[in-house]
């Protein structure tokens, strides 16, 4: 698998990840260990986790995963913090006590003593973005994580993080912003992306496949087996089920099989090759999910395609 390096650092990541936000809950031990081993061995190294997953029992999982097979040193692990749950309630919290306490939660679950990535979850506006930044700079200074990034952050957050960091001279600046990005979530090119580029940001994508739509599964309807038939994810899938979303699958469809290959390696072909972007992140359920994700390694769009797609899928809320 083809790798790239976050912002200007030397730190590099395959260009698919691995994401795990569903392992320990909708995925069980055993499925989560295959999907791993498939990925490793698939050239993947980039393994992007936070504590809030998986019902707080996924770095548990990933960390005894690392142990057995001894692959710690094959992964980028990257991590998060600022997202807990307090009192039956998730919770945005950016001070430095709390960031720096999950950093030594998630250490102690993952069997590590460092994580190559942290990231701040969320922005929390209840805290000056001085002290979520010094933790970040703390965390490195003490050697417990080796570069740092933000997450869900917007353009103006982006470029205050990134020099409220800067001032603190730990020498090496953020080097990530991860945020939705997909055909049918093109939002973070208005000012997330042009303030990404300001502040020498590589763009980590969650949820490539835009929540799902993109593989095409609700073309005819909504299986009964998908996120959106389930109580729990209807409202996350139900945005990027619109008529002009749908006709964005429509060209995609139309691209894939001109081109003989699954819609999803169209789609994730497309966002992983955007200015800036240095890694997709794939989630799935199951393995066969994963490892229909990780085909579209093999899969380069002719420019004709990629201009079409852009072209149908601007402006497209």
């Amino acid at each position: 698998m083809h790798v790239r390096r976050l912002g200007s650092s030397g730190l590099q990541v395959s260009r698919l990840a691995l994401g795990t936000m569903s392992w320990g809950a909708a995925v069980d031990e055993y499925a989560a260990e295959e999907q791993l081993r498939l990925f490793l061995d698939s050239g993947g190294t980039l393994l992007d986790t936070a504590p809030i997953y998986g019902d707080g029992a996924c770095e548990r999982v990933i960390g005894a995963l690392l142990d057995k097979h001894g692959v710690r040193d094959e992964v980028v692990l990257a991590g998060k913090a600022g997202v807990v749950r307090r009192d039956g309630r998730v919770v945005t919290d950016g001070s430095l006590r709390s960031l720096l306490r999950q950093l030594d939660q998630s250490l102690a679950d993952l069997g590590t003593d460092h994580l190559d990535l942290w990231q701040v979850h969320r922005f929390d506006e209840s805290v000056p973005v001085d002290e979520t930044m010094a933790a970040l700079d703390q965390a490195m200074r003490s050697g417990k994580v080796r570069y740092a990034g933000i997450s869900n952050f917007t353009g103006w957050q982006t470029v205050a993080a990134q020099h409220a960091f800067a001032r603190l001279g730990g020498g090496v600046p953020l080097v990530s912003t991860q945020v939705e990005y997909s055909l049918v979530r093109r939002e973070p090119e208005i000012e997330v992306i042009p303030a990404a580029q300001h502040a020498g940001l590589s763009i980590l994508a969650w949820s490539p496949l835009g929540r799902g739509v993109l593989t095409g599964k609700y073309r005819g309807g909504v299986p009964t087996d998908s996120r959106a038939a389930d109580a729990r994810w209807e409202a996350f899938v139900a945005p990027h089920l619109t008529p002009s979303k749908a006709r964005v699958v429509d060209a995609l469809a139309a691209a894939a099989e001109g081109l003989g290959v699954p819609i999803s390696h169209v789609a994730l072909a497309w966002l992983r090759d955007q200015p800036l972007v240095a890694s997709a992140i794939v989630g799935a359920r199951t393995t066969a999910q994963l490892q229909e994700s990780l085909g579209s390694e093999l899969v380069e769009l002719p420019s004709e395609i990629v201009a079409a797609l852009s072209d149908v899928s601007e402006g497209v809320r």
